[in-house]
């Protein structure tokens, strides 16, 4: 049996520019590690795929993407035994965390590193794409600018280690419905790409978390006003910034230091929301 981190990720930017012919939208966004994961363990078995996830609303067939990528991955290089992939899952369900994604992601390297198969990173992330969007991301991880529908990948500067208090609403939101309900002509105000980039070289946390913006917030705090009350709530207990992550619904606040992102977690952990104390790797 072998075991992987599946690192959940937050977006510092999201922005659309466009729709394409397929129905898929051009993107340009700031993806971000951070220290929240999952843990995927996978052993072989004589055939086939098992997928194992105790927690709600994790599907545990064919519908779970991490069997798609086993399937996938089983079938690409021509792998006669089938495996058993246990999720043990952390990251929360629909909330814009890249939870599924991140897991396909592990199930890849996995199987890679189980069969000792030696493949290239690039060549994972090649099929990883066919899997889905944020696959590729997860596989390489780290700080990077996402472009096309979110597969064109450039590293960046680091961000280090910051502190981060996750919120997320009890509700779950369907990427799907956030895209199809996006209107490009309604958003107001748009993330400046190259400045926060400046500001990751420059280490500038301030001045990142005063600038992030992400457009889908215009359809998800319409729906769930909650989002925008989170975003207040971070900032009141000393947040530099708070934003929304992906298409919602978590809410994340940049803290200047460790003790204050713990002092804010501490004052909102008890309210009716799931709260999570973290940092960016």
């Amino acid at each position: 049996m072998i075991s992987f981190k599946a690192h959940a990720k937050i977006n510092l930017s999201l922005d659309v520019l466009g729709k394409r012919d397929d129905g898929y939208h051009t993107l340009q966004m700031i993806m971000q590690t951070i220290q929240l994961h999952d843990t995927i363990s996978i052993r072989k078995i004589p055939a086939g795929v098992e997928i194992m996830c105790e927690a709600p609303y994790v599907p545990n067939n064919s519908s779970n993407i991490a069997y798609k990528a086993a399937e996938a991955m089983l079938g690409r290089y021509g792998i006669k035994a089938g495996v058993r992939v246990e999720i043990s899952k952390r990251i929360p369900v629909a909330a814009g965390l890249a939870g599924g994604s991140t897991d396909a992601a592990a199930v890849l390297k996995g199987i890679d590193s189980l069969f000792e198969l030696g493949v290239e990173q690039a060549e994972l992330m090649q099929l990883g794409k066919i899997i889905g969007a944020d696959v590729p991301y997860c596989i390489m991880g780290g700080t990077a600018l996402a472009e096309g529908i979110g597969e064109k990948l450039t590293l960046l500067p680091a961000a280090g280690n910051i502190p981060l208090v996750l919120v997320k609403p009890r509700i779950g939101v369907s990427t799907a419905w956030v895209y199809k309900n996006f209107k490009l002509e309604k958003v107001k105000e748009r993330p400046d790409t190259q400045m926060l980039i400046s500001a990751l070289a420059s280490g500038n946390k301030r001045n990142l978390a005063a600038n992030m913006k992400n457009v889908l917030e215009s359809v998800t705090r319409e729906k769930y006003p909650v989002i925008d009350a989170i975003k207040s709530e971070l900032v009141k207990l000393g947040a530099m910034g708070s934003m929304m992550s992906g298409s919602g619904p978590t809410v994340f606040g940049i803290f200047e230091d460790a003790d204050k992102a713990e002092y804010a977690f501490n004052k909102i952990k008890n309210s009716k929301h799931e709260c999570i104390l973290t940092h960016t790797v």
